[in-house]
């Protein structure tokens, strides 16, 4: 095996308990010296201050986290046949949980996959690559060789954007690394539910993939009940709670397009849009006049939580339309409410909740948290990559 001289960090006495721990970050305060000048995005070594070797990952200057966790292995040689491993590894363990009926899934989440900085989103015939460090850039390449020797896509579609990566010092990039370039829709399946994902201008990689069993779950609960979807986007849990046998489901979202999207895929579905209206409006207005009752309301805002300092403005957000939406419950109804705010942490958002029930002057029984499918595994030391939360709550009646 050749050895391979890394560049390196040193750590503060005590930094590497949190490593050791299994979190996959180093933040800036925790370095005591830098060995090789090496640049941002550069694998390095990480060492304690004793210089007992811990671990490899992507080095940043810029950012408060100067080392990603790669590899625990501090003697591999991290080169494109490592990543084809990676690859492969995640690839198979999709094969194992995702079921027949579903051609669209996260093929790849980041620091859960091993991955840090990196999505990969499949639909179909048609992956969706978004990077958002500096250390992931540099070894794109090597991971775009192993998709398509592994799963030999029609198209790549890179959609790398937002405040992360302008903190590492990266520019945004989107356009297309292979295949044809003209459609930016892919037919996908979802447990057998139909859907058009728009790739290119749809919110994230264009569809909701983390609420996959979330979805399962509200169409096994909306048999014979009236359902009120609020942020519908593009209406997939609408088409499950129809396609579970609900009576009615009343789709709302302010996005005129995204209103366009979730009618046409009620359509796709078989579903009567007589008995399903899809409603373009804002959903705090909405639930402010709403005079009907319903027997299941799901809520699935876009973050509201941007930043730290967005946390107090948000969670006043947050208690508005839950209390709303349990005043608007009918007696023994359901409410399944979601954050995927990464700075409202899980207990925060329990206590929001509650303080909206406590307003609406309503008794909830919690039936089950929450959270993203298996396709979005999370390293077990690594509690930030939680960022999707959510409750299914009962109005006691």
């Amino acid at each position: 095996m050749i050895k391979i001289n890394y560049p390196e960090i040193i750590l503060k006495g005590g930094r590497e308990a949190a490593l050791l721990r299994g979190h996959p970050w180093v933040f800036s305060g925790a370095v005591a010296k830098i060995r090789g000048n090496p640049s941002d995005g550069d694998i390095v070594l990480a060492r304690d201050s004793r210089g007992q070797a811990l671990a490899l990952g992507f080095f940043n200057s810029r950012t408060d986290i100067s080392f990603r966790l790669v590899s625990r292995d501090t003697a591999a040689a991290v080169d494109a046949s490592f990543w084809n491993r990676r690859v492969l590894d995640a690839l198979e363990l999709r094969r194992r949980i995702i079921g027949e009926g579903t051609s669209c899934y996260r093929l790849i989440n980041a620091e859960g996959d091993g991955f840090p900085g990196l999505i990969v989103d499949v639909y179909n015939n048609t992956l969706v690559l978004s990077v958002t460090t500096a250390g992931m850039e540099l070894q794109k390449h090597a991971i775009l060789d192993a998709l398509l020797f592994h799963l030999k896509p029609e198209r790549i579609y890179e959609q790398s954007a937002g405040r992360s990566r302008g903190l590492e010092g990266l520019s945004e990039r989107r356009g297309f690394l292979h295949g044809p370039g003209q459609e930016s829709a892919a037919r996908v399946t979802e447990n057998g539910y139909r859907f058009d994902v728009d790739f290119i201008c749809g919110q994230k990689t264009g569809f909701f993939l983390d609420q996959r069993v979330n979805r399962e779950r509200i169409g096994s609960l909306a048999r014979g009940r009236t359902v009120l979807n609020c942020f519908c986007y593009t209406g997939a849990f609408s088409v499950y709670a129809a396609g579970g046998g609900a009576k009615k489901v009343v789709s709302l979202d302010i996005s005129k397009s995204a209103c366009a999207a979730a009618a046409e895929h009620l359509r796709l579905n078989n579903c009567n849009p007589e008995d399903h209206p899809v409603i373009e409006g804002d959903v705090f207005d909405y639930l402010r006049n709403l005079r009907e009752c319903f027997d299941l309301i799901i809520l699935d805002p876009p973050a509201f939580a941007k930043t730290k300092r967005d946390v107090t403005k948000a969670s006043r957000g947050y208690k508005e339309i839950n209390m709303q939406a349990i005043r608007h419950l009918s007696p023994g109804g359901m409410l399944a409410t979601f954050s995927c705010s990464n700075f409202i942490e899980e207990e925060l958002f329990g206590k929001i909740v509650l303080g909206a029930a406590r307003d609406a002057q309503a008794d909830l029984q919690l039936l089950a948290r929450l959270e993203a499918g298996p396709d979005h595994p999370l390293a077990a030391g690594h509690p930030e990559g939680r960022y999707l939360k959510g409750l299914l709550l009962r109005k006691a009646a």
